[in-house]
């Protein structure tokens, strides 16, 4: 009889393959210097305020859109609380949402510029008929604030595909408890839905950090004259001319990015199993 070990062999080929193998050889050439001779320079690289500012950057942006979208996305699960879930109005939102939050990349920063770069649709016509200029202080879109919005696009509906099940699993009976002995809606957010809700909100939050922190393709398309996020200063440190013979410091900064992903995702374990004390 077969185990039933072989029928996640696929899956463990493919993270062999595609993650973990990528993985252990990007954190090799950290470790390597141009010959391939052990050093530990590149990580000693890490120390640079470049790359601390790098790292800094991302972390800001990446917080910034998580919390943004994580709140966002919140208040339209609450929304469709009330909403049948094999409705019209749900089966589009969740149809729009697990869309949305798989656009990104370069089709995202495509739209955006076409929508509101300097001389996108939207940009135009409040030029020319309002006559506000959105980018008479600078053209911020192509420098980091401007990632923001391209962010938290799709960072909001993936909060509404994670989120949802949590507010779902918040059981009619406690209400009813809460009303029976006197308490208001208020209280009954307040005592029971909140407390219940925030390790699943936390742990959706950190999910949401960690997809902003890893984002590449968006950043890439919208600011290619600079390195100002971690991802970018990695395809700096393998393309760039000015840095020819430091191409082993990708691997220094991407062990950075591994490192805060790990933490992120240690946390979004612990916030998960206390979450599924009530989602059972």
């Amino acid at each position: 009889m077969a185990s039933p070990l072989w029928g996640v062999a696929p899956f463990a080929l493919y993270v062999l393959l595609f993650l973990a193998l990528p993985t252990g050889i990007a954190l090799g050439t950290g470790f390597v210097d141009g010959d391939g001779a052990p050093t530990l320079d590149n990580l000693a690289a890490l120390g640079d305020p470049f790359v601390v500012s790098g790292l800094l950057a991302s972390v800001q942006l990446s917080a910034l859109t998580a919390v943004v979208g994580a709140v966002l996305g919140a208040l339209v699960c609450y929304a469709l609380l009330g909403a049948r879930p094999e409705g019209p109005l749900r089966s589009v939102i969740d149809a729009a949402s697990g869309v949305l939050a798989q656009f990104g990349g370069v089709m995202l920063a495509f739209a955006f510029v076409a929508t509101i770069g300097i001389q996108g649709f939207i940009t135009v016509l409040l030029r020319e008929r309002l006559g506000v200029d959105i980018f008479a202080d600078g053209v911020w879109l192509y420098e980091a604030p401007g990632l923001v919005l391209p962010y938290i696009y799709f960072q909001v509906p993936l909060m509404v595909i994670i989120f949802m099940p949590a507010l779902e699993a918040l059981k009619p009976q406690w209400a009813e408890a809460c009303a029976t002995l006197g308490g208001t809606t208020a209280t009954f957010w307040w005592r029971i839905g909140v407390p219940v809700l925030a390790p699943s909100f936390l742990g959706s939050l950190l999910l949401l950090f960690a997809n902003a922190f890893s984002s590449y393709a968006t950043a890439a398309a919208l600011t290619s004259q600079g390195q100002a996020i971690l991802p970018l200063q990695i395809r700096a440190a393998l393309t760039s001319e000015t840095l020819l013979g430091r191409e082993n410091l990708a691997g220094a900064l991407a062990l950075a990015m591994i490192l805060v992903m790990a933490i992120v995702m240690m946390l979004y374990g612990l916030l998960q199993r206390r979450a599924s004390r009530w989602q059972r």
